[in-house]
């Protein structure tokens, strides 16, 4: 079962999470979630316990406690959202225009005008 933990202390490792949890079974993985560009944690992790059962139990029993001096929050952990890919690959709306879009250019509004 896998578990997302979130409101974690900065300071929190892998390791720390991983003892917390294998009080509760058998703890088959445990990250905590870092931001790519500072390598700071971003104060939430993800447990993989080894069944459902004992990831209740750690939820029920870790669900709102303290740890590390921050109150955390564990739940089950949701699917990642399909996210649409388009079809070059890119990313996001990026903004601005392309090609023959928008309010057209100086010409064409002299086209439109009866003088």
């Amino acid at each position: 079962m896998n578990l997302y933990v979130s409101n974690l202390s900065f300071d929190v490792e892998d390791q720390d999470l991983k003892s917390l949890f294998d009080a509760y079974g058998t703890v088959t993985s445990c990250k905590v979630i870092k931001d790519r560009d500072t390598g700071r944690s971003r104060g939430f992790g993800f447990v993989e316990m080894s069944n459902k059962e004992e990831g209740l139990k750690a939820i029920s029993e870790l669900n709102n406690s303290e740890f590390e001096g921050k109150n955390i929050s564990v739940n089950e952990a949701r699917p990642k959202p399909d996210r649409p890919q388009n079809r070059f690959g890119g990313g996001g709306n990026r903004g601005g225009g392309g090609y023959n879009r928008g309010g057209g250019d100086y010409n064409s509004d002299r086209r439109n005008k009866s003088w």
